[in-house]
């Protein structure tokens, strides 16, 4: 499914609780109201000015740390403020122009949520216990309650999605802040949802929000199975993201190559959400080095997909993810108050800002991208080129990670839009290490 919308949509994807310096951690809270959700308004014109129109918020709901342990989905977390903070930062956005999108976590919920504790108080007599999947078997009133939890996670109770209750919860909750304004949501986990739960959920929600749209969270490769069974319009392009940050940093473009192959079979059915960063993952520019950064953006804007932009990669900032409690905190750093101004950046922060400012231009004038199929013309372990086409309408990007010149023949290229390329007659001229896309036609 797709609304038309989402063709021209490029998204900046934002950690709110890390971005406006929130405690994150339990310990650090002291439970009063902190209005900090307004910190992020500043940074509009900067998603505006890149050439994006679109802001991804990650979790916002009440929570006990990260924000993936709901404790209300009807609440704005009291550490970045109340529900007219949010209002008003979708209300701002919409008038630049700016396209919001929330992060709902409906595959489980914070083992503090009220509604679990009471069904550990009250056992199976519990107005909510049919939310969750609870093995009642043994149970009697004073034993811990035997829940299913997310991937080993205890504090991260599972929802019960054969359950009606659950059901009627995720789609208040959806409708309830589409109403608000936002347009449309990221489901987290969606993998661990079973398809035909959001084949219920979503057409409810279509009936009054018919032009929202949803993306779901899919680890282990995209699916085109998954999404005509759960009608969710798009899922996240992990498989392309491996392939373009493990091809770049390995010297493999091989691998690059094959995930772009991989990647033109899922559009017969969907519309992919591509990136090279996220809230999750190791930085690109820690993940492949910063000089490497727009080889792999280059990738990102040329393929098809509705692509997003990590907040912060487009200056080339660096973190690594670690496996430890906390590890998550590095890729999710406090924001200044403001954007920085060209002139306040380093050269290589002020290159990487250019080069994404290129890149989405690039995107911008060739809107046809969203869809179109990438043939890999010609690939080695340090080159690899790529023609991404509809009818006459072409681009072509041309990857250099090795150390010798790269020169590309008989690609009718006439324009160089982005890169340290230059044209010698129908040749394509890489240098050491370099990147270009150029345009078959002068009038992109």
């Amino acid at each position: 499914m797709s609304t038309d919308w989402t063709d021209h949509v490029i998204w900046w994807h934002t950690y709110p609780l890390g971005f406006v310096g929130a405690p994150i951690h339990v310990e650090q809270r002291d439970g009063a109201v902190a209005h900090r959700l307004g910190a992020m308004e500043p940074w509009l014109d900067h998603i505006v000015e890149l050439g994006l129109n679109g802001l991804i918020l990650g979790p916002v709901f009440a929570s006990t740390s990260h924000g993936y342990d709901t404790l209300d989905h009807f609440a704005i977390d009291d550490r970045l403020g109340d529900e007219s903070d949010l209002v008003h930062l979708v209300d701002t956005a919409r008038e630049k122009g700016v396209r919001v999108l929330l992060d709902g976590v409906f595959n489980h919920v914070g083992r503090q949520h009220p509604w679990f504790l009471d069904v550990e108080a009250n056992g199976p007599d519990s107005p909510h216990a049919g939310l969750f999947r609870i093995d009642w078997q043994g149970w009697t009133p004073g034993d811990p309650v035997k829940s299913d939890v997310f991937e080993g996670h205890d504090i991260l109770v599972a929802l019960d999605h054969e359950s009606a209750q659950v059901e009627d919860l995720v789609v208040d909750v959806m409708t309830y802040w589409l109403d608000r304004g936002i347009d449309g949501w990221r489901l987290d986990a969606a993998y661990s949802v079973p398809p035909a739960f959001w084949a219920r959920v979503l057409p409810r929600v279509r009936e009054r929000h018919p032009d929202a749209w949803f993306t779901g969270e899919v680890i282990h490769g995209a699916d085109v199975d998954f999404v005509a069974r759960s009608t969710i319009d798009s899922l996240t392009q992990y498989e392309l993201w491996q392939g373009i940050w493990h091809g770049i940093a390995d010297g493999n473009l091989f691998e690059l190559g094959h995930a772009i192959g991989r990647h033109n079979t899922l559009l017969a059915e969907y519309v992919p959400s591509t990136f090279v960063g996220n809230h999750d993952v190791t930085r690109i520019a820690s993940a492949i080095g910063a000089d490497r950064v727009g080889h792999a953006v280059a990738v990102l804007f040329t393929v098809a997909g509705v692509p997003s932009v990590y907040a912060g990669d487009e200056f080339g900032w660096e973190a690594v993810k670690e496996q430890r409690i906390g590890g998550d905190d590095a890729i999710r750093p406090a924001f200044p108050a403001r954007p920085p101004l060209d002139a306040e950046l380093d050269e290589p922060s002020a290159a990487l800002l250019h080069t994404h400012r290129q890149l989405i231009g690039v995107r911008r004038r060739h809107p046809w991208l969203v869809r179109a199929h990438s043939d890999v013309v010609d690939v080695a372990n340090g080159t690899l080129i790529v023609r991404t086409a509809v009818g006459a309408d072409a681009v072509i990007t041309a990857l250099n990670i090795s150390d010798a010149e790269l020169r590309v023949p008989g690609t009718a290229a006439n324009e160089l839009v982005a890169g340290d390329a230059a044209l010698d007659g129908d040749h394509i001229v890489v240098p050491a290490g370099g990147w270009a896309v150029v345009s078959t036609e002068r009038s992109a």
